[in-house]
């Protein structure tokens, strides 16, 4: 891994889910179980229909729920506490992956189409609280979801953080183009490599990968 695409990164940007856990955790199953469900209760379809408009609107706008906002004028509140109600008994502390994210120069956030509070719930979980300077949620970027570029750019500029000195880590690859463009250094957290020219770097293990970091 050449370590020098990192030495002037001084804004490390992390998604939360399938990237500060691993997806073998599978906290996404009992959340999409959770949308289907809320998608069967406000649009009174059946759980195929559901399910299948579930998969359709994270297709096409990036979240499932943008895509009830935009086209059934959902409010994103409820949904948002509902869906991420969830049990997290599961999830193991990582004493290493923090302490490799504390060594970490500079600024350090986490910016997640969910909720902020439950990216809190999740970084207690694993060990990794009080080791980022801010955490993000949809709601701070006005309920646009990633991969829309003005989200990121609402967030960027609510944390006054230049993408020229920043570093992006995600599982979702169409997550990684608008920071690419943007000037940011893009890592994809993934168990299969989908090489993309907005890729920089691709890991199937994110404490190994910082670990291996010398900034």
């Amino acid at each position: 891994m050449p370590t020098q695409d990192f030495t002037h990164v001084r804004a490390w940007v992390f998604d939360l889910d399938n990237t500060l856990y691993p997806p073998t955790a599978r906290l996404f199953d009992q959340i999409e179980v959770r949308m289907t469900n809320w998608v069967m209760q406000i649009l009174k379809v059946d759980r195929v229909e559901a399910d299948r408009l579930r998969r359709h609107y994270w297709a096409q706008y990036g979240t499932t729920l943008a895509g009830l906002m935009r086209e059934h004028g959902v409010d994103p509140a409820p949904y948002l506490t509902d869906v991420h109600d969830i049990s997290l008994d599961h999830l193991e502390q990582d004493l290493a992956l923090a302490s490799h994210i504390r060594a970490l120069p500079g600024r350090r956030i986490v910016y997640t189409n969910g909720s902020a509070p439950y990216a809190e719930r999740v970084l207690a979980a694993r060990g990794l609280s009080n080791l980022f300077d801010a955490v993000y949620g949809v709601e701070h970027a006005g309920f646009r979801p990633k991969p829309e570029r003005v989200a990121f750019e609402t967030i960027f500029a609510l944390d006054k953080l230049d993408p020229n000195q920043g570093a992006m880590f995600e599982d979702d690859s169409r997550n990684l183009a608008a920071p690419h463009d943007m000037g940011m250094r893009t890592v994809h957290v993934t168990p299969k490599a989908e090489p993309a020219d907005h890729i920089h770097h691709h890991t199937h293990d994110l404490t190994d990968f910082l670990a291996k970091l010398i900034v």
